[in-house]
């Protein structure tokens, strides 16, 4: 039993010396429902070294092995597959052919629905900015910003559905489960605020996108590098304001109090990581109630920035909302910010001569808004910007069952040649990269993958994709494994 001098008897410590009663077993279930009981251990491995001496893991700022570019990112995920054909990727061919039957080989992903007709683009592209970058009128306000971005016209992962496609772009394997680039971001450097989550996941007011949590899961690394979800709709975080008995002194000595628990508690137990994670949570829940508050209130900013966005207007208000967010996020130290659509929105397989029209209006002034605002606060340099989805389009029609009607149609999969620009974080400003074949199908110069994407974003963060990894047990993570990636050196400036 506890010392009877001892300053306090917590619960833990009265289940400690219980340990063979009733209270070992409801312990047990607890840690059970909170996935806190520790992992089976892993088979032994005679080579694998062990720690030397206690790891602890925390999200303190972290300088990166070498000199970085980038110290924060904001990614604008387009779950679904936007049309590279019909927004980024004119092909005077498809528009001569259109109609006419493709005789070389194609893969559909479904080929229930699947035709041979070639169908070109939909909208006009016109030259945009000084480096006279194509751009279709489907994106007139990104085309005001051609001159600030790089636009990669040869993205290539050949992962051709949504779950692994997602996979691939955001963890690096077309499988579930693993650490996605935030998780390994915020593991390398750790977070310039102490007040705020260290990587946010922004969705979307129908829906999370298709898939869930996976999109920001911390995988095999410590789950304080886990994504914490922000609501679309006020309030963006629950219970940010403690009861009224509770405000103020009495707060700060049950704090105290829970703090000195958990110190003790973790002291006894060295090396718990989803302990400690749990630990962390907590402390940063307290200091959330004051800085999340303020981040998420956009009230202060002025009217010129609230209709740069289009929240003025009820088609951008949501997604040019949560792009002033993310650029108030960032300007607090947060380190990376996803933003996502509803389910697989982009994905349009019928109907693209009216849904891709609707996309587009939500989310093309909020984007190019972003690079604007980032850009004039003198924050662009050091935040690397992303859109852009998990796969593009096909260069034929796919016919919705029983319904023929071309307003009607939509375009199937591609992975194997889809576009998606970037900008800021030490990336080159006006710059087409890559090119398709003529029909906007395969990427045959300057390939860029799944993996030299991922390898090139750990570069601007100051890292060597070859040497970011985390081990556990007897194996070594890592975000890029496969050993051909290689950092897109021509994108950068």
């Amino acid at each position: 039993m506890n010392q009877p001098n001892a300053p306090f008897c917590s619960r833990r410590h009265w289940l400690q010396s219980s340990a063979f009663g009733l209270g070992s077993l409801g312990a047990a279930w607890l840690l059970q429902r909170d996935g806190l009981l520790a992992a089976d251990a892993p088979a032994f491995d005679p080579l694998a070294q062990p720690p030397l001496e206690p790891v602890a893991y925390d999200l303190l700022p972290k300088q990166p092995p070498r000199p970085a570019k980038a110290t924060a990112m904001i990614s604008m995920f387009m779950m679904g597959g936007p049309s590279q054909i019909d927004l980024f990727d004119p092909k005077p061919e498809l528009t001569k052919r259109n109609g006419q039957q493709f005789e070389g080989d194609i893969r559909f992903d479904n080929a229930a629905q699947a035709s041979r007709q070639i169908m070109g683009p939909q909208w006009t592209f016109r030259p945009r900015g000084e480096c006279g970058m194509e751009i279709s009128d489907l994106m007139p306000e990104l085309g005001n910003i051609a001159d600030d971005i790089t636009l990669i016209r040869s993205m290539h992962s050949a992962v051709n559905n949504h779950f692994p496609g997602f996979y691939a772009m955001n963890s690096g394997s077309g499988v579930g489960g693993r650490a996605t680039l935030g998780s390994w971001l915020v593991y390398g450097l750790g977070s310039e605020s102490q007040e705020l989550p260290a990587y946010v996941a922004l969705t979307h007011p129908w829906g999370l996108p298709i898939v869930g949590g996976d999109s920001w899961t911390n995988g095999g690394l410590p789950s304080i590098y886990q994504g914490t979800v922000v609501r679309p709709k006020e309030p963006r975080m629950f219970n940010l304001e403690p009861p009224a008995h509770l405000r103020g002194a009495a707060q700060r000595s049950q704090l105290d109090f829970l703090a000195r628990l958990n110190r003790r508690h973790a002291e006894a137990y060295p090396g718990e990581d989803e302990l400690a994670a749990r630990m962390a949570s907590y402390e940063l829940a307290a200091k959330m109630q004051v800085s999340a508050a303020e981040v998420f209130d956009i009230s202060d900013e002025t009217e010129e920035t609230i209709r740069l966005y289009g929240i003025d207007q009820d088609v951008t208000r949501d997604y040019g909302t949560r792009c002033l967010i993310a650029r108030r996020l960032v300007e607090r130290g947060v380190r990376f910010v996803q933003i996502f659509n509803n389910g697989q929105s982009w994905d349009h397989h019928a109907s693209i001569a009216t849904e891709l029209p609707k996309r587009c209006q939500e989310i093309d002034r909020p984007a190019a808004a972003l690079v604007q605002d980032l850009k004039r606060r003198g924050l662009l340099d050091t935040t690397l910007v992303h859109w852009g989805g998990e796969m593009g389009r096909l260069p034929t029609i796919q016919v919705p069952v029983g319904d023929t009607e071309l307003k009607r149609v939509g375009r199937d999969h591609n992975t194997h040649g889809f576009s998606m620009w970037v900008a800021g974080g030490g990336m080159k400003a006006g710059c087409v990269h890559g090119v398709t074949d003529e029909f906007s199908h395969h990427a045959v110069e300057d390939i860029v993958t799944n993996h030299d994407w991922l390898a090139t974003v750990l570069n601007q963060f100051g890292f060597d994709h070859r040497q970011l990894k985390f081990r556990v047990g007897a194996r070594e993570l890592a975000l890029v494994e496969n050993p051909a990636a290689a950092v897109v050196e021509k994108i950068l400036a």
